[in-house]
């Protein structure tokens, strides 16, 4: 198993019970469950599950510097992790027209940093899973875009964010490796006081839904998350940031 370059695995196996704190996740990162392999870049912070194939959670600040026009989409298997713990490009073939109706969906998105100079990195296969294709491009776009809005100089917002697997889900039809496809995600937006909105939206999600009818409780998400979550406060207020 590979370790980041910026964290050796020494320092994880004599801090493992220590509080981990990142810019990604300043207020503490989630647990990352034995076997991930946890990833700093430059613009998120992520624990790769190498039995799904994809990211249990991934951690990112929302700052209007590393806004701008998207650059596209250029697909990357993430040079920081082996070839077998992670997806490839041509595992996604097919996923549109299957039963899954699937984009490549960013969990930190590229529409967030278009604007850094490290934008490519939010192609890398570690921060995308199948996503259905109207809870894509409605609802978690929609989530994405308040996020957004919320945000201004100085006044940052915070996510973490991740896959569910409450039910069973068909695979990708392409695809040559074992993996798990999510039924759902989960996203928390939070302050640097800790204070947060939770969202849980399922695959099964209709393009015109309201994300805010989404919106739950910290104890639900933490309740349908197998690691332990910085613990964070409901808040009205951020609920309002994000137009609920």
């Amino acid at each position: 198993m590979k370790t980041s370059v910026f964290v050796s695995a020494l320092m994880f196996s004599s801090l493992a019970s220590a509080e981990i704190l990142s810019v990604h996740c300043p207020v503490g990162c989630p647990e990352s469950p034995a076997g991930n392999d946890m990833l700093f870049s430059h613009l998120y912070a992520l624990s790769n599950n190498p039995d799904t194939k994809f990211a249990d959670w991934v951690a990112y600040e929302v700052d209007v510097v590393n806004f701008g026009t998207s650059p596209g989409r250029d697909w990357a298997t993430d040079p920081l992790l082996d070839e077998n713990e992670t997806l490839e490009a041509k595992d996604y073939t097919g996923a549109r027209s299957s039963d899954l109706e699937a984009d490549r969906g960013h969990q930190a998105p590229l529409a967030s940093f278009a604007g850094s100079r490290y934008w490519p990195e939010l192609n890398y296969l570690s921060n995308i899973t199948p996503q259905d294709k109207h809870l894509n491009q409605g609802p978690w776009k929609a989530l994405e875009d308040a996020v957004r809005a919320g945000v201004s100089y100085g006044k940052s917002l915070y996510v973490m964010t991740g896959p569910l697997y409450d039910q069973a889900m068909p695979a990708l039809p392409k695809a040559d490796e074992p993996h798990q496809v999510p039924s759902g995600y989960f996203k928390l937006v939070y302050n640097l006081k800790g204070e947060s909105a939770g969202f849980i939206m399922q695959q099964s999600a209709g393009r015109k839904d309201d994300f805010c009818s989404s919106a739950v409780s910290f104890a639900k998400i933490q309740s349908e998350t197998p690691f332990e979550l910085p613990t964070l406060k409901d808040s009205s207020a951020i609920s309002k940031r994000l137009g609920c």
